[in-house]
């Protein structure tokens, strides 16, 4: 299916290195503010306080993040749990305060906003559970772009596994200098949506890698270039409507998701936006330097008086 056919093909190559300039001067922006600012990590990965508090009717999240955020609470995370009736407090933990205090001066500040609120259980996490968590993020980040590589590599050539893996990780980590310049809140939410950029990315950048080796079989006397423009001017339509469609989903996230989807469909959005750029103005071009060939993709064809000797 094509929203639209273009006729000539779009010269991509002819600007790629301005566009892998401005790549790298992102990408090394992005690691500036991640190396000056850090993450603004949730208290999953630092540590702080779990309430789950029940209602008689429907709870009015935003009512009760803005009567904790009165009562001096910091950056309390508010959100539906299970029903419309139950909700989920996170808040951390101020040194020298303990989990059942915290606990009990919250549920004083609801009772007295809405007498039905009931505490149901308080849970503390650690600092060291905080810990694991960031360290089998990180695991979880390493192992999926090492199996990105290796598919790639297996189903098209090593070149294309390499360059797949950079684009995709320059997407990551455009996406947390991003967290880290306006210091957005970072949790678990927002760790999920980084690994689905991954695998999201690595569809894209899929599809042009194998409209490039139909290319090499089809165009014989076109040269690279024009094989990799071809490529990808002729996805152009299929992209705009695949990521057109999921923007469409993220954006009702972003927008009537509420405070608790509200990080998560702000780094997908980002992690969409780049991975077309880097799928088609960061991938191609690197596949293209690396010096991709006919031969690496299609199999010579053996001359049939050479197998009537053998």
């Amino acid at each position: 299916m094509e929203f639209f056919k273009i006729r000539k093909d779009i010269p991509f190559m002819r600007h790629a290195l301005v566009f892998n300039i401005i790549s790298v001067i992102t990408f090394l922006l992005a690691v500036f503010f991640l190396i000056t600012k850090g993450l603004h990590l949730s208290i999953e990965f630092t540590g702080g306080t779990v309430m789950e508090v029940s209602y008689d009717k429907a709870a009015e999240v935003d009512r009760i993040r803005a009567t904790l955020e009165k009562a001096g609470f910091a950056e309390p995370q508010v959100q539906n749990f299970g029903s419309s009736r139950d909700v989920l407090i996170r808040l951390p933990l101020k040194s020298g305060q303990s989990s059942a205090d915290l606990s009990k001066q919250v549920m004083e500040k609801l009772k007295a906003d809405d007498p039905a609120a009931e505490l149901r259980r308080v849970e503390f996490v650690g600092p060291q559970v905080g810990r694991e968590l960031a360290e089998n993020g990180a695991l979880a980040l390493l192992v999926t772009s090492l199996g990105i590589v290796g598919y790639l590599a297996l189903r098209f050539e090593w070149k294309f596994g390499v360059a797949a893996i950079i684009a995709n990780l320059h997407d990551v980590v455009i996406i947390l200098g991003f967290f880290a310049f306006f210091q957005w809140e970072f949790s678990l939410a927002v760790l999920a949506a980084v690994l689905a950029v991954l695998g999201y990315s690595v569809n894209e950048s899929v599809v042009i890698a194998d409209r490039i080796r139909e290319n090499f079989r089809k165009m014989r006397k076109a040269s690279i270039i024009e094989i990799i423009d071809n490529a990808i001017t002729s996805t152009l339509s299929r992209t705009i409507i695949t990521h057109g469609c999921t923007q469409m989903m993220v954006l009702s996230m972003l927008l009537f998701g509420g405070a608790a989807l509200h990080y998560f469909a702000v780094a997908l959005t980002i992690g969409i936006c780049f991975g077309i750029y880097s799928s088609v103005l960061v991938m191609a071009p690197i596949v293209m330097w690396l010096g991709v060939r006919r031969e690496d993709l299609v199999k010579p064809v053996k001359d049939r008086k050479q197998e009537a000797v053998v």
